[in-house]
């Protein structure tokens, strides 16, 4: 099974350029255009949050029109940019989002399982998971000890080092109960996370966390800055997941002209 994950779009309104200067939508049209190109096709596709900037019902309407050239399934989670409600509104014909509360979901049928979470916290940069959340997370997990899972969330549960994503990251004390969670089921290939716009990987609790890439723009590795800053000189790019049966591997493509 292959599954792309693309994260952080921040898509805007028609002709918005983030930080005045980087076109989103033009960056995720190349990435939708990598994915296409790619042999095999992802059987899936894995959108892991900030799919837009602010919310607004426009900026998913525009996100929509940029997806619509992906053949295969979708399956989109929020970020501390996205609102649940639009979300909903504009793909409501994603069935698989609940119609309310968080939108944690399971998706069967693969070779590997996908568990999709809600960090997001309404109003705040930060995000937590809850114990509703986790129990469901551990009932889910629990159902199917033999079958590996791959869990997709936007808050890593790591701390990076680059000190003003740290600060904004998934909340200490859901940190520890999704310890507590991971620990018990070894299925876990893998969480797959966004949020920090840079490459990033560690061991932790028996797994592996990865953070993707952005599709709109990188991060610098400044891990003493205590402000954002934008990589001027770093493309674009997603990665692609592969279970060969055995073992997950990820693939990150950073897309260049």
């Amino acid at each position: 099974m292959v599954i792309a994950q693309i994260s952080d779009l921040h898509i805007g309104t028609a002709g918005q350029l983030a930080y005045g200067r980087i076109d989103t939508a033009a960056n995720l049209a190349r990435c939708v255009a990598s994915i296409l190109r790619l042999g095999p096709r992802p059987d899936v596709v894995v959108a892991s949050g900030d799919l837009v900037d602010t919310g607004a019902a426009e900026e998913y309407r525009r996100l929509r029109e940029l997806l619509a050239p992906l053949p295969m399934p979708v399956y989109l989670m929020p970020g501390n940019h996205d609102d649940r409600a639009a979300l909903r509104a504009e793909f409501r014909d994603h069935s698989y989002l609940p119609a309310a509360g968080a939108l944690h979901f399971a998706v069967g049928g693969h070779a590997i399982r996908l568990i999709m979470l809600d960090t997001v916290v309404a109003d705040m940069d930060g995000g937590a998971l809850g114990a509703p959340q986790l129990d469901w997370l551990a009932a889910t997990l629990a159902a199917d000890p033999e079958m590996p899972a791959l869990i997709f969330m936007h808050h890593p549960p790591i701390m990076t080092g680059i000190r003003c994503m740290d600060e904004i990251a998934l909340a200490a004390d859901d940190v520890a109960r999704l310890d507590a969670v991971v620990s018990r089921h070894p299925q876990v290939e893998r969480i797959a996370c966004g949020h920090v716009h840079r490459t990033v990987e560690s061991r932790w609790c028996g797994t592996m966390v990865g953070i993707c890439p952005s599709t709109a723009f990188q991060a610098n590795l400044g891990l003493r800055t205590e402000s954002f800053e934008v990589a001027a000189d770093e493309p674009p790019a997603y990665q692609v997941h592969y279970w060969n049966g055995a073992n997950l591997i990820t693939h990150t493509l950073q897309v260049v002209d």
